[in-house]
């Protein structure tokens, strides 16, 4: 019987192995993200609590987290560093192959948005490769060349260069260093947004404050300022074309009777969107004025019930699946298990709960997942 040998070639092997390693690291990378997105969400729900508490918990509970961080740092840490050392030398001791091998896809490979959702507020370095524009990494991160460019404090007329390192941030606006005397308004209005729009400051989950409730700032800690643009640019009579859906106004709710179709629940302007971290739109009037049923409905929550940052809310479930929530009433009309039809008054648009002015806090739930009302209005 003939005997079979296998000629194996040492450095493809190892090269396979390499390559697998990387796959592994990569997917627990992914795995990771999902997990700590559902620890924000559970991190979200211990805030409520804390909240409702006045922060009376809230330094007790940071101190106790820190502590339990560091504990995982020092007994899991030599651990994974050892690996990550083994795993390097191994592809240091395999000889470079003549021929490419495919390698895990990088994260702008997905939707930009789950991208910058995952990121988790993190301002990554981007080193330039060869061929890339200001346009294509914009395009690659989910962002404006704006953005970048009052990042890095270039002009549009500057030139990259191969190797050149850029801060990426995580969405589009601008980053500030709190100075002394900076409150949220003053620094919102530095970058060309209104007391209103400041709230988009404070919906942004990876800024903090040194009080919750009056949005207290620290000198020398940075803020994400959302759409935000540079000084120079929010003084400039010209605004950047991606700010018009800032100044869009919603149509009269009453005067919008179609039926099987959601109507506008208040008169204004929309000042927030609908994003990954705010999954609702805001819309302001300085004025207040009437908050309307976007449909009818039954009354299931109304006033303040338990302290939170909506403040006085009604949320309405239409029987259909649908429930919409509207946020930080001055007064609220109604009372739990009224019935209500298209149009009728809600209450008065206002500020409580966590809001920085008056406004509308408007949400849509499809089936109990939270929609974007701009699709359905």
């Amino acid at each position: 019987m003939p005997r079979i040998t296998f000629d194996l070639d040492a450095p493809a092997v190892f090269s396979q192995i390499g390559e697998f390693v990387r796959f592994i690291r990569y997917y627990i990378k992914l795995r990771g993200y999902s997990w700590f997105d559902h620890f924000e969400k559970f991190k979200d729900s211990l805030v409520d609590i804390l909240y409702m508490k006045r922060g009376r918990y809230a330094r007790p509970f940071l101190h106790l987290g820190m502590v339990g961080l560091v504990t995982i740092v020092v007994v899991f840490g030599p651990l994974v560093f050892s690996q990550t050392e083994s795993i390097e030398q191994l592809q240091a001791s395999v000889p470079v192959l003549a021929t490419t091998t495919a390698v895990a896809p990088d994260f702008y490979t997905f939707q930009a948005e789950a991208v910058r959702q995952y990121r988790g507020g993190e301002i990554i370095t981007h080193a330039v490769s060869e061929g890339e524009t200001l346009s294509s990494i914009a395009e690659r991160y989910g962002l404006s060349v704006d953005t970048i460019l009052w990042e890095n404090d270039l002009k549009e007329t500057s030139a990259i260069k191969p190797g050149q390192e850029l801060k990426i941030l995580p969405i589009d606006g601008v980053r500030h260093q709190v100075r002394r005397g900076d409150t949220i308004y003053t620094v919102a209005k530095r970058y060309g947004l209104d007391n209103s729009q400041a709230q988009m400051i404070v919906d942004y989950p990876f800024n903090e404050f040194l009080n919750d409730e009056t949005f207290e700032l620290v000198a020398g800690q940075w803020l994400m300022i959302p759409e935000g643009v540079a000084p120079a640019a929010a003084s400039s009579t010209t605004q950047p074309a991606r700010q018009a859906p800032r100044a869009q106004f919603t149509p009269d709710a009453g005067s919008v009777v179609a039926h099987g179709q959601f109507i506008w629940p208040a008169s204004g302007r929309i000042t927030q969107g609908y994003r990954f971290y705010h999954r609702a739109i805001d819309i302001a009037n300085q004025g207040g004025g009437p908050i309307l049923a976007a449909d009818a409905g039954v009354v299931t929550t109304a006033g303040w019930p338990d302290g939170g940052g909506y403040g006085n809310r009604v949320v309405i479930d239409h029987g259909n699946g649908f429930r919409t929530l509207y946020a930080h009433l001055s007064t609220v009309q109604v009372q739990i298990g009224q019935r209500v039809n298209r149009g009728d008054v809600l209450g008065q648009m206002g500020s409580t709960g966590r809001s920085t002015g008056v406004h509308l806090h408007f949400e849509l739930h499809n089936g109990g997942v939270m929609v974007n009302p701009l699709e359905y209005l």
